[in-house]
């Protein structure tokens, strides 16, 4: 029995726990605002308010309900568009009216619901975090213009707001119903009877664990709906950062979005916000957790590439124990990994960077920001004081069967000072590392030149100016 807080109502149900949050509030409950978009992730039209307890705090995601598993809202608030309406128009609704921020209609739900979400951020009021939070909602009407005003016409509106006592002054303000200010003491009594008050713990048995979901409801769609799940997404002992001897140690089931906003991984990737913003949009990065991503073993992986140059290793737990092993020795082929059964990833680690190290991750793809990489590469470098490398890790990904780390490549450039025969020679042999095919997102050749034009980026970054050495990008 699957049990949450749908707006202001507890729900009970025994759909299967693979089903999906968007077709519950739709066809179980009518509730209709929710608009089925694309089932996969992409356009946003059915995003919902996902509130759970964060280190005890209650906190709102926004989350595309179109690859959301019931079972990951279990013990859950749930908000969809109806649980913000009152009897006037909230702000987030009023100002896309006042802007003309709607068309056909179709994308508006999800506007409005991951404006909401930016509104009860305790931290965010300014025009550019709002853009943020709308950074997973696809428009085809629009032109986007309208809904940039909206959403500086609704950032000044919350200048006022605290970033203690939050929730009261949006409800005060008419920006929130008045039923938000019950939700944390009836969450926690939900919570209480559920699991004896773990606040991040479902406990149910399965066959087929769970995080996100977020490829698996899109590449699995029927076996998901028809399995006995264990959601992983909020398992307490799969959550946290740390510092540990010298490594950062990442909780397995750690979101993308909770791994960049670690203060620890912050302070370690100083451009962490702007590698972080070519990964998926908001409400995936709020879904998806790392492990995920490198357990898909999908051979364009974002954060599986970054974590392949951070020289990382994955502790794996199952029935056996605990077993370490280097991620790039995970991946044995397409789809195929060094994973026995019952085992699940349970902590990701990689060594701390050295305050010399110079750390850059890079994305080609059809689109900016929101779009599958062509290909996507990483690299951690250290130079001495004569550009001399101490240390060279690379991965890349979309040019082989599986995340690739460029191992031959990086071992030949320890040890050299870097000029335009060394780093001509790099080259050479990272293209023997990979083979890249030719398919929708670009030909062999094309995905040679990309790589070669991306490493070189690295280089760049490492401090070695191109120009002086012969290169050009």
């Amino acid at each position: 029995m699957i049990q949450f807080i749908l707006n202001d109502k507890p729900v009970k149900t025994k759909l299967a726990p693979g089903s999906t949050m968007l077709d519950f509030v739709r066809y179980e409950k009518r509730l209709t605002g929710t608009k089925t978009g694309c089932r996969e992730g992409d356009c946003g039209a059915c995003t919902v308010l996902v509130g759970q307890f964060e280190n005890g705090k209650l906190q709102y995601r926004s989350m595309t309900s179109c690859l959301m598993p019931l079972a990951n809202a279990h013990g859950k608030h749930i908000v969809t568009v109806e649980g913000v309406n009152m009897e006037q128009l909230s702000p987030a609704q009023q100002c896309m009216v006042d802007t003309n921020g709607t068309q056909c209609g179709f994308c508006t739900i999800g506007f409005v619901m991951s404006f909401t979400g930016f509104v009860m951020h305790p931290e965010d009021k300014n025009y550019p975090k709002a853009i943020e939070h709308i950074d997973g909602n696809i428009c085809r009407c629009t032109g986007y213009k309208s809904i940039e005003r909206a959403a500086d016409l609704l950032a000044n509106q919350l200048q006022k707001k605290p970033q203690s006592g939050t929730l009261s002054w949006l409800v005060e303000n008419k920006f929130l119903p008045a039923y938000f200010q019950e939700i944390e003491q009836k969450l926690r009594h939900l919570q209480t009877a559920l699991y004896g008050g773990s606040a991040d713990q479902q406990q149910t048995t399965s066959s087929l664990p769970i995080g996100g979901g977020t490829d698996l409801l899109v590449q699995k769609h029927a076996e998901v709906k028809q399995a006995t799940l264990k959601d992983l997404l909020f398992e307490q002992s799969l959550k946290g950062i740390a510092l540990v001897n010298d490594w950062i140690e990442i909780g397995a089931s750690v979101t993308v979005t909770e791994f960049a906003e670690s203060e620890l991984i912050q302070q370690t990737f100083p451009d962490l916000k702007a590698h972080v913003k070519l990964v998926s949009s908001t409400p995936i990065r709020n879904m998806a957790t790392l492990a995920g991503n490198l357990v898909n073993a999908s051979p364009i992986g974002d954060m599986t590439v970054f974590m392949l140059a951070l020289g990382a290793h994955i502790v794996l737990s199952g029935p056996e124990g605990l077993r370490e092993l280097p991620l790039k020795d995970f991946y044995k082929g397409y789809k195929t990994l060094d994973k026995n059964p019952g085992e699940i990833i349970f902590k990701i680690k990689f060594p701390v960077p050295s305050k010399q190290a110079i750390f850059s991750f890079e994305k080609v793809c059809k689109r900016t920001y929101l779009d599958i990489a062509s290909v996507n590469t990483a690299c951690m470098m250290t130079l001495d004081a004569d550009g001399t490398v101490l240390k060279a890790r690379l991965s890349a990904g979309g040019v082989f069967a599986f995340p690739r780390f460029l191992e031959k490549t990086g071992a030949y450039l320890l040890g050299k000072k870097l000029n335009e025969n060394v780093v001509a020679e790099a080259l050479n042999i990272m293209q023997t590392e990979v083979a890249p095919i030719s398919d929708a997102r670009g030909s062999e050749a094309y995905k040679r030149l990309l790589l070669r034009q991306l490493v070189l980026v690295h280089i760049e970054k490492a401090g070695m100016e191109l120009s002086t050495i012969g290169l050009i990008l």
